[in-house]
């Protein structure tokens, strides 16, 4: 049976629920733009090296995990590919 693809933007969607943060915010305290932010929460924009550090340090995570959601979302989306 397969999994299902679930994109990074989902699990930080949870997170700034639990903490009633906007995107625009989260973008702030990353210093980064808010369409990064808003990219990855529509699934549309992948994990970076980059936005997965700021993340970790934000969160209390590691980089790892950011990086690990992002390729075990590529990893599901290829399994359904090729069947």
């Amino acid at each position: 049976m397969a999994h299902r693809a679930i994109h990074p933007g989902e699990h930080l969607a949870g997170q700034l629920t639990e903490l009633g943060m906007s995107a625009a915010e989260l973008g702030r305290q990353l210093q980064v733009p808010t369409n990064r932010i808003t990219g990855i929460l529509n699934c549309q924009r992948a994990i970076t090296g980059d936005s997965a550090l700021r993340l970790a340090h934000f969160f209390g995570t590691s980089a790892e995990f950011w990086l690990n959601l992002q390729k075990l979302y590529e990893l599901r989306i290829a399994e359904q590919k090729v069947g």
